[in-house]
């Protein structure tokens, strides 16, 4: 259930960033981007291109990646995501759908669901992340 949580994370995070640099045509604006002219925009009243950068490469897609690829990596070395990373990323989902009800944000809830059963699995077979014993000598 883990791997499959680390897995939609990470793809959800990559087809919203990929989605919006190339459905959305923010790719477009890279000229832009990378020549300072957004440095002093306002954020109140945002360009076009100010608005490409923030829902494509300033989006949470990229720290979504980064958060997938965390979970798949601490499964594959048996330890159990801590239950705070399901329920932050679960309360922004809901937050989210609430905002935005005709998006993909159930994609997230089920991922979110399966990391907290997954790590709710791992610590009921005593096996979440290995601590550290300092009363022990090695």
């Amino acid at each position: 259930m883990i791997k499959w949580a680390g897995w939609l994370i990470t793809l959800f995070g990559a087809a919203h960033t990929l989605g919006a640099l190339t459905v959305e045509k923010a790719a477009r604006h890279t000229g832009t981007w990378f020549s300072g002219r957004l440095w002093g925009d306002d954020l109140a009243a945002m360009s076009p291109a100010n608005s490409a950068y923030w829902l494509s490469l300033a989006s949470f897609g990229v720290p979504l990646i980064v958060v997938g690829l965390i979970v798949l990596w601490l499964d594959r070395r048996g330890i159990a995501p801590p239950p705070f990373i399901a329920w932050t990323l679960g309360i922004w989902t809901v937050v989210g759908a609430v905002v935005l009800l005709f998006t993909p944000w159930p994609i997230l809830l089920l991922a979110n669901v399966l990391l907290l059963i997954g790590a709710r699995r791992a610590a009921r077979h005593d096996n979440p992340a290995p601590h550290a014993d300092i009363t022990r000598t090695p």
